[in-house]
């Protein structure tokens, strides 16, 4: 067996070892409030289907006007395009750490996370990997190779990307500091945005999925089961965080299916391998799960009426896929 292969074989035990640990304290099953019933999505399939045995766990998604998805795949460290047939393309592979991701918090492998795509084909990534020269905010435009630009702390884990196209600053949801940081799109210095309790871990991962969306930052929190809403005042400050939504332990990413800023939300959880909608009140319904071809659901995204969601099969250990689906029936 070579070299690589026995890495990425290291790689996939390990990350499988540390969801474990996280999914020992979810709950495997829908919310409460779930009405298993209520099936708004039509045309559900499994568009493509990844390499395990390459650490292909599809974590993080950014979709393209044309229906073409970038996503990173964490353990393997690697930024890929797939086409709308479902065609998977390597866009770039991030530099591994010299002691091999080892002190990574919490994990103990370096993994590509959030992930943006702007409209002039810039790709901009984060990685996580416990050292302080490759830990933080890279871009990669095209013809040219990955490039960090704003350094993140090597003792955290940079998650959750988002871009507020009002400002041009990035937010960065750091899932060990239980901290939201902002990045100038150029890059640069981060900063603390907030810092606020609710973005606090409870022993695994705090702060993960996160979206800019209605004059606010919509944050979820991994261990506490919540979707936080929580505005953007004058000069870019950070109000005081309001829970949106409870009981959704293992909440990953999200994507909102309205514009307005109480528009209804899908969220991934994780562990209960369920895809929920979140209505504006803050009770949910399963859209999907396992019978779908879900796998440890990562994220999701939406453009118009069409549905994708990653899976990254961190405990399931067997099909990470791109599942999409078409919302509320209409071709």
């Amino acid at each position: 067996m070579s070299k690589r292969s026995n890495s990425i074989k290291t790689v996939i035990s390990a990350a499988s070892v540390a969801a474990a640990i996280a999914a020992s304290a979810l709950t495997a099953t829908a919310p409460a409030n779930a009405l298993t019933a209520d099936r708004p999505l039509t045309d559900i399939r499994i568009a493509t289907h990844f390499d395990l045995s390459a650490g292909q766990m599809p974590e993080n998604i950014a979709l393209l006007p044309d229906g073409t998805a970038d996503v990173t795949f964490a353990a393997s460290r690697q930024v890929a395009q797939i086409s709308p047939r479902g065609t998977t393309r390597i866009l770039a592979t991030l530099p591994a750490p010299a002691d091999g991701g080892v002190n990574t918090p919490v994990l103990g492998f370096p993994l590509a996370t959030g992930i943006v795509h702007t409209s002039d084909g810039t790709v901009y990534v984060l990685y996580a990997t416990g050292t302080a020269d490759l830990t933080g905010l890279w871009r990669l435009r095209p013809g040219q190779a990955p490039r960090r630009i704003a350094a993140l702390p090597a003792g955290g884990l940079p998650n959750g990307l988002a871009l507020d196209g009002r400002s041009g600053r990035f937010y960065v949801t750091d899932s060990v500091l239980g901290t939201v940081w902002t990045v100038p799109v150029t890059g640069g210095t981060p900063t603390a945005w907030s810092t606020a309790p609710e973005l606090a871990s409870t022993g695994f991962l705090g702060a993960n999925g996160v979206k800019a969306h209605g004059g606010a930052l919509w944050v979820t929190n991994l261990d506490r089961g919540t979707l936080l809403r929580i505005p953007i005042r004058a000069g870019n400050r950070a109000g005081a965080p309001q829970v949106k939504a409870s009981g959704l332990v293992g909440i990953d990413d999200f994507a909102f299916v309205d514009r307005g800023d109480s528009g209804d939300v899908l969220a991934a959880l994780n562990g209960p391998n369920t895809v929920v909608r979140i209505r504006p009140d803050g009770t949910s319904t399963t859209v999907l799960d396992a019978t779908d071809g879900l796998q440890n659901p990562t994220s999701v995204a939406l453009r118009g009426k069409d549905v994708y969601v990653l899976s990254a099969a961190y405990t399931t250990a067997t099909d990470p896929n791109l599942l999409r689906a078409r919302l509320g029936g209409h071709r």
